[in-house]
């Protein structure tokens, strides 16, 4: 019986020791994966900053509208853009493969876009600057652009 009892004991012991030294490690990883959303966070904000979503000032500019989200109401007109026959009339090169057409939009504030725009094959990007009106038009004009060119 005491022979039983010992290896109990020591088998205990050492399962115990085995579990603590689990919930340490797992204690270890989770510091790190907090640490990783942490830092996954502040890189979210910084990104966020230049967004008309997050920014109250540029977005006092259209409290008189009653637009519930201005920036998807901008992004659904720029996109309309593309529904024309041919190239967008913003971007400033004929498509070489196919129409150039404008894949992703970033809102900065009340006056400039960002955008994203592609035949397929080639790409590159526009500054805009836009007006949202009173009566809900919104005028774009192309401020910058660049075409990337393709190394083969």
């Amino acid at each position: 019986m005491a022979l039983l009892s010992l290896y109990l004991y020591v088998s205990s012991n050492t399962m115990l020791e085995d579990k603590d030294l689990k919930i340490e490690n797992l204690e270890s990883e989770v510091r790190i994966l907090q640490d990783s959303v942490q830092n996954l966070q502040l890189q979210v904000f910084d990104m966020q900053y230049f967004s008309l979503e997050n920014n109250d000032d540029a977005l006092s500019y259209y409290d008189h509208l009653g637009v519930d989200s201005p920036w998807r109401y901008i992004s659904d007109k720029l996109l309309e853009t593309n529904e024309q026959k041919g190239d967008n009339p913003l971007v400033p090169y004929e498509g070489m493969e196919s129409d150039f057409k404008i894949n992703k939009i970033k809102i900065l504030n009340h006056q400039w876009i960002i955008a994203d725009f592609s035949d397929g094959k080639y790409w590159g990007e526009l500054l805009v600057k836009y007006e949202l009106k009173d009566d809900l038009a919104v005028d774009f004009t192309m401020m910058d652009h660049l075409l990337y060119t393709r190394s083969n």
